[in-house]
């Protein structure tokens, strides 16, 4: 998905699809702005959300609206779309409507899921689990290679570090990219999960710090979750993106990246 000059692509859009109209709006944003900054863009959504703290969090709107809504998404931009599945039943489902099917870190180790994700042909997105080395991810990239799926590709998105923290190991980057192409997950690897509340924490004003070092370390994509009202997003909105900040981060990132490939 990288371009002539070069340039990392983007995943990006809100947590979870909480609607039609919100997702439009999140899409059209961000569209205008990896246009302009010549960004490769998927946008991103969960078509549901099943691993959550609580039983009584935000799980979904409905299957089918939210997978109709995503592809409406990608229709009228234009722009692949990416959504996470977490069941067997769901690859096939959810494939009739995105482009790329991403599996959770939490369920990269499910053999049965990875091999059902690959056998729709589609791309596959892997996060590297949170209790996962970067070499260990081989495996994970290999179980889609043996079904014939070549479209593969891994996300970082930080690592344990005690009960309530994560911390992001640049050296995996390049580890990992002798298996696929890697993505760094900006967002969630902020997070600061197993909080007493039940509800997961987060740093978003770490964002740029981990994304300024994705792009130096060469990562080939990011990942970024935003909305334009975090504080009101019903899921994951401790760790996402203000919209309104996203244009200022990837102009600089931009030209990070650009210095970078001048060495």
């Amino acid at each position: 998905m990288s371009n002539k000059e070069n340039n990392f692509f983007l995943l990006a859009g809100p947590c979870a699809i909480e609607g039609e109209e919100m997702a439009m709006k999140i899409a059209d944003k961000i569209v205008s702005i990896t246009q302009k900054l010549n960004i490769p863009y998927v946008f991103k959504g969960s078509f549901k959300k099943a691993n959550r703290s609580r039983i009584d969090s935000f799980t979904g709107i409905g299957d089918e609206k939210a997978l109709k809504i995503l592809e409406r998404v990608g229709k009228t931009f234009g722009v692949p779309t990416v959504t996470d599945i977490h069941e067997v039943s769901d690859a096939e489902m959810a494939a009739q409507y995105v482009d790329v099917l991403q599996i959770p870190a939490f369920l990269v180790r499910q053999t049965d899921l990875v091999v059902a994700a690959a056998k729709t042909a589609k791309v596959i997105n892997l996060k590297k689990g949170q209790f996962m080395s970067p070499e260990s991810m081989k495996h994970a990239v290999q179980k889609v290679l043996d079904v014939g799926n070549e479209s593969v590709m891994l996300t970082d998105r930080g690592t344990m570090f005690g009960y309530q923290d994560l911390i992001v190991d640049f050296r995996g980057i390049p580890t990992m990219q002798a298996y696929a192409p890697v993505v760094m997950d900006v967002t969630h690897s902020l997070q600061q999960p197993n909080q007493a509340s039940g509800v997961t924490g987060g740093r978003p004003d770490m964002i740029e710090v981990v994304a300024r070092a994705a792009i130096v370390n060469n990562a080939d994509g990011l990942f970024i979750e935003t909305h334009f009202d975090p504080k009101n997003a019903k899921s994951d909105g401790a760790n996402m993106l203000h919209l309104d900040l996203l244009e200022g981060l990837l102009t600089r990132l931009v030209a990070i990246r650009k210095t970078i490939n001048e060495f």
